[in-house]
């Protein structure tokens, strides 16, 4: 009879394993092979073994399986690695909720030269000329 706790360590022995070798697996595609522990070039080298004899998709689960049973056992679980169901093998295909992606129609820009929603503008020079006025006011008839 397996524990709770041992189905919640073979969980994560396994989510463990499976997110381990896909590191291990990119490690070695770029050529940093050299930085990977012991332990992970050991399970690589089996998979290169097992990728020999069989096709490439067992060979990784066979490897994944391996890496999980001793993850089970370093993270305390007892007895013999339980099953754990892994993702489907076959694309799960149900189109029914699925919808095709619409553009949403343009929104009418508002109109930008309309009277009535438009200030007017002052200009930027004209700004500046009465800055400098103030300035030379403020200047001229307090500071003297």
């Amino acid at each position: 009879m397996i524990k709770a706790q041992d189905k919640m360590i073979a969980r994560r022995a396994d989510t463990k394993a499976r997110a381990d070798f896909a590191t291990w697996k990119m490690m070695v595609k770029l050529n940093g092979s050299s930085s990977l522990p012991a332990e992970a070039l050991t399970f690589l080298s089996s998979y290169k073994g097992l990728v020999e004899t069989m096709p490439e998709a067992e060979a990784s689960e066979a490897t994944i399986d391996l890496i999980y049973k001793a993850y089970y056992v370093d993270m305390g679980g007892t007895g013999t690695a339980p099953d754990i169901k892994s993702m489907p093998k076959d694309p799960i295909i149900d189109t029914s909720n699925v919808m095709a992606f619409k553009r949403p129609a343009p929104q009418p820009l508002p109109a930008a030269n309309s009277a009535a929603n438009t200030r007017p503008r002052v200009p930027v020079a004209l700004i500046f000329i009465c800055l400098a006025l103030i300035y030379v006011g403020i200047r001229y008839f307090l500071l003297q």
